[in-house]
Formats: structure tokens, C-alpha cells, sequence
């Protein structure tokens, strides 16, 4: 497979165009028209992982994370970073990094770890709105409906989900009495005219709005045809950061607190959880990576527990103190891991075992050292 072939699939799963503006997404170094026979993917790109990647004899490693968030004027070796691009490069390596896109997507980072945690997901904790749509209504003769129809999906009207031209047709009786000035394509002035029309209706794309309407006026018999536009309330979609998941049956949270660790990798910050160790706890949000944003969606979302990362001290004490959830707070790097595995399987999926696809198992947490005191003093 050519890494052109391999993108392709990473970005039908995780659309960039779903990233966040200020994001960095996407090919950072590589060749689309090299050929790709073993992909390792991970969290960070670092020197570690892209020595692994490097000792794995992958022509690609695929990160959750950016290397290059942020602009710069270049990659000389003797920068952190740029010794990583060169290090790539030196060996056929290409990097590709999935962040914002993935967090957002259908079965993205938050959908990995609810899954690792044992929920069955309901939605997204924070929904993406679905693209504004429009409804668009007009009459005509029943033997123009069909060309009038067509122009309109033609110019993007009738498509919903994974089909297209759709559209509501049913036959009617119109009226109308044309006035000095008009000249009727049916009918004559001054006289009321009844007869049979089609009425045709279809969604549309806001965005297409004039467009669509422009078609049906064109393919339009009557002189001033009789038409609606209607805007179809914004509606949450299906993608978004984070999720909203059940257990199978409720347990306490110090139980769950438990569960949530067993089923990520350790670290030295381990996992903590901050509310009434007895709460049961069934409905669950998640969000992997930092989290601490949508402390108030999980609290609206009426869920027992919320688990995320980075939750800051001051934030987490007042939502506790003000009834909201329980929180269960895990390290960054072990919220997003997970998500290695969903997109390797993704791949493994897409391309048969043509393309050997590896999950690092190198531990990225940045923190290597944990102590508690033993001296049993008092804040």
C-alpha cells in the first residue's frame, strides 16, 4: 500500500475538517506515493516512540498528538523537535498525526475509552450541531414535477445521510387568478384557474439554499412560482468531544474508581476520584484527554460520574461542592491510549493484514516518580 492509501483511510475515519481551528492535523513529513508495510501507532511523538517506530521497521507512525502545534521557522537537527523530523526522514519514516479530528469523531478518543471502561455509549457529551438544513416546497403541473425535481438535486437538494434524491411528492388541487400584466403558462387573465399540481418537497444544505432555489425557478413553467423555505431547527449530531455511557449495572464509585483502573495502563499518577466513595454510579461521561471544560455538559448531562484528565484543583472542589457528578480523574496519556488500539484496528480492518499495524507500548506519561508522605502531617 502507498502511504497516500493509508491517509486516505485515517482520514475517512478522523476528517480533518472536523479538527479544531487552531490545531495541527494531518501529514507532517513522508512521501504519499512511498510504499507503507508496517504502521506503529501511540500517543506522543517522542524520541522514544519514534525509536520504537525506527526498531519496528515502520514506514509510518501515527500519533494522537501533534509534533508541531505550534508555528515554526524551522526543523534544525539540533532542536528537540526538529532532531525528531530528522530522525524520521533519515529512516523512511512518516509521521502522521489524528488529534481534534479524532477526539471529535464517530468512534474517536472518547469512544475508545468508554470502551476499555465497560460502558455501551448513548451520544457525544458535547454535540457537534448537525450542518444547518433547510426545507424547500413548491407546486407545479404534474407533468413538470420530475424535471423540476431533478434540477433541484441536482444543484444538492434530497440528500440525507447515505441517500440521495430523496424528496415528498403528492398531488393536489391549485388556484389561482392571474392579473393584468401576468402572462399564465396555464390559465388566462382575469379568470380563476383550478387544476392539478404536484406538490415536491426536499432538504437541502443551507449552504445550497440559493442555488437550489435559482434550479427550481429555472425549471419552473409557471411565471411567479409559488414556493416555501423553511430552516429545520439546529439539531445535536451524532459526533462531538467526549461521551455519554451506561454500566451494565450501577456500583459504587469507589468500585468504579477501581474499574476505571484496571482498565487503563499504570501510571504514576495512577487514577483518584473525588465525591462520596458510596455513590452508585451508572451513567457515566467521558472524555479523554484534558477535560476540565466540560465539567458543566457532564454536570446538565445528569450522569453519576464523569472521568477525564487534568482536572485542576479549583474547578473540581466547586463542582463537587455544587452536587455535580462524581469525577474520576486519570492521567492524559492513559485516557488517549485506548484510542491507539481503535485506530490500528481501523487499518488492520481496511487493508486485509497487507499492512502490519503495531500499538506502542511505550509509556509517554511524562511523570516518572510518585511518593506520598510518611510523615502523616496535616494541610
Amino acid at each position: 500500500m502507498k502511504l497516500a492509501d493509508v491517509i486516505a483511510v485515517l482520514e475517512a475515519a478522523y476528517p480533518p475538517k472536523t479538527a479544531e481551528k487552531w490545531d495541527a492535523v494531518g501529514l507532517v513529513c513522508g512521501d504519499p506515493a512511498e510504499e507503507v508495510t508496517k504502521v506503529l501507532v501511540c500517543v506522543d511523538p517522542t524520541r522514544s516512540t519514534v525509536d520504537e517506530a525506527v526498531a519496528a521497521g515502520a514506514q509510518l507512525l501515527v500519533t494522537h498528538h501533534p509534533l508541531l502545534l505550534r508555528g515554526v521557522n524551522g526543523v534544525p537537527a539540533d532542536d528537540p523537535k526538529g532532531a525528531l523530523v530528522h530522525k524520521l526522514i533519515r529512516n523512511g519514516i512518516a509521521l502522521y498525526c489524528a488529534h481534534t479530528n479524532a477526539d471529535s469523531a464517530l468512534n474517536g478518543v472518547s469512544d475508545a475509552l468508554a470502551k476499555a471502561i465497560g460502558l455501551t455509549v448513548t451520544g457525544p457529551l458535547d454535540a457537534t450541531p448537525r450542518p444547518p438544513m433547510d426545507v424547500l416546497s413548491t407546486y407545479l403541473p404534474v407533468g413538470d414535477a420530475e424535471r423540476a425535481l431533478k434540477a433541484m438535486t441536482d444543484a444538492g437538494a434530497g440528500r440525507v445521510g447515505d441517500y440521495a434524491e430523496a424528496a415528498w411528492l403528492t398531488r393536489g388541487v391549485g388556484q389561482f387568478r392571474p392579473l393584468d400584466g401576468a402572462t399564465p403558462a396555464i390559465g388566462e387573465v382575469g379568470e380563476l384557474t383550478r387544476h392539478e399540481e404536484t406538490r415536491v418537497e426536499a432538504v437541502l444544505p443551507r449552504h445550497r439554499r440559493a442555488a437550489v432555489v435559482a434550479a427550481m425557478r429555472a425549471a419552473h413553467p409557471y411565471e411567479e412560482p409559488g414556493f416555501a423555505v423553511h430552516e429545520i431547527a439546529d439539531l445535536p449530531g451524532d459526533t462531538g468531544l467526549g461521551r455519554i455511557g451506561e454500566l451494565p449495572e450501577a456500583e459504587p464509585l469507589r468500585v468504579f474508581t477501581q474499574r476505571v483502573a484496571d482498565a487503563l495502563p499504570p501510571t504514576v499518577q495512577g487514577v483518584r476520584a473525588a465525591g462520596d466513595p458510596e455513590r452508585l454510579v451508572k451513567r457515566v461521561a467521558v472524555c479523554g484527554g484534558a477535560g476540565d471544560s466540560l465539567l458543566a455538559n457532564a454536570t446538565r448531562a445528569g450522569v453519576d460520574a464523569y472521568v477525564t484528565a487534568d482536572l485542576r484543583h479549583h474547578p473540581a472542589s466547586e463542582h463537587v461542592e455544587s452536587g455535580g457528578p462524581a469525577l474520576v480523574d486519570v492521567a492524559h496519556w492513559a485516557s488517549e491510549w485506548p484510542w491507539c488500539e481503535q485506530a490500528a484496528e481501523i487499518l488492520r480492518g481496511a487493508f486485509g493484514g497487507t499492512v502490519d499495524v503495531l500499538v506502542s507500548t511505550r509509556r509517554t506519561d511524562p511523570w516518572t516518580v510518585g511518593a506520598t508522605s510518611r510523615t502523616g502531617g496535616h494541610a
